[in-house]
């Protein structure tokens, strides 16, 4: 026979937390309940607004396989009312002899006091169980409680001459199999983010190949707004949830289609986007384009990833540069994909 350990059972937890789907803003949970040296259950966070990952293993088992057994948790139980009711307080109710806890959670109504909950009502409680591997289920949602701001990935797709497009023109730089990646590697944000020009000339959908009920939003930021000459544009008018940031009242007060919102900036800076969009509970952002914002972001030291596409050819002149740095630049996580002929490379920014 073969024996389980504690971290056994963690790690089961985990992959129960890989089974969630559209959590939205809400993290990604596994629970695994044990007893007696036998797993009775696991459960997921697996949407959002449904019930969280304890409740979820909970409901499969009786109050009589429930009672003195141990539940390994991916992350700190809740201990406030949401969209469903404390976590922790239904474990105390479910008789639990012991909780282990991987990762406490970052979310200032809940750090901290899921575990009290638990330690007062009299059950043992160990915390820190695979913490590094349960983090990584929620990179965004943790950063953005520990931050205060949303996790900002510039993505970017140049020539070999550093080139980003044929100066006032939409220009096609990567091949199909890097628009099929990109239209999935949008769905993993909550944001994706252009500013007004790129909007403008380029005429994107902004949209995802990835299924869900939560789509990303589309955020256009027009600080001037130039998108009162082009009211026509594919981003305001039917579609997913868009966003438009200025600092234009005529724009602010101009009667859009119900899926478009525009919202007033409260400055110029980057940093006065990045808090707005995080005021307005957006965790993750993939900032598109073009260089002009992106590179405000990276000099105001908010990007904390970058991601570019590189294509084997010269676009010579007459162009428009990708985004450089002004300082030094030093990328770490480094990974190197092809697709085809092209090249993805992606590597998180060190911040000062």
């Amino acid at each position: 026979m073969i024996l389980m350990a504690d971290e056994d059972y963690m790690r089961l937890a985990i992959q129960a937390a890989k089974e969630g789907h559209d959590t939205w803003t809400n993290p990604h949970v596994g629970a695994c309940i044990v007893k007696d040296g036998q797993v009775l259950a696991t459960g997921c966070h697996y949407h959002y607004g449904r019930e969280h990952a304890e409740r979820n293993a909970i409901n499969k088992l009786t109050p009589e396989q429930l009672f003195g057994s141990t539940i390994y948790v991916t992350l700190e139980p809740c201990s406030h009312y949401g969209k469903q009711p404390p976590c922790a307080e239904l474990l105390v109710q479910s008789g639990f002899k012991k909780v282990v806890v991987a990762a406490l959670d970052p979310h200032p109504l809940v750090t901290g006091k899921g575990i009290k909950i638990l330690e007062d009502a009299g059950i043992e409680v160990e915390v820190g169980l695979l913490a590094k591997e349960a983090r990584a289920l929620n990179p965004f949602y943790n950063f953005y409680y520990e931050h205060g701001r949303p996790y900002i990935s510039l993505k970017q797709a140049i020539t070999l001459d550093g080139k980003v497009a044929v100066k006032g023109e939409r220009t096609p730089i990567t091949n199909a199999a890097v628009k099929k990646q990109v239209l999935q590697e949008r769905g993993d944000y909550q944001a994706i983010m252009v500013g007004a020009k790129t909007a403008i000339i380029d005429n994107p959908t902004l949209l995802t190949s990835k299924e869900g009920d939560f789509p990303p939003i589309r955020v256009v930021v027009d600080r001037r707004g130039r998108l009162l000459d082009h009211l026509d544009l594919k981003l305001l008018q039917t579609g997913p949830e868009t966003w438009v940031l200025t600092l234009n009242e005529d724009l602010a007060n101009t009667v859009f289609p119900d899926n478009v919102h525009v919202l007033l900036l409260p400055g110029r800076k980057a940093r006065d986007i990045a808090q707005l969009l995080g005021e307005k509970g957006i965790q993750s952002v993939y900032l598109e384009g073009g260089p002009t914002l992106a590179k405000a972001f990276l000099d105001a030291d908010l990007a904390d990833d970058l991601i570019t596409y590189l294509a084997p050819f010269y676009l010579g002149k007459q162009t428009t540069n990708g985004v450089n740095s002004q300082e030094t630049l030093q990328l770490t996580d480094t990974k190197i994909q092809t697709f085809n002929d092209n090249i993805r490379i992606y590597g998180r920014i060190q911040h000062v």
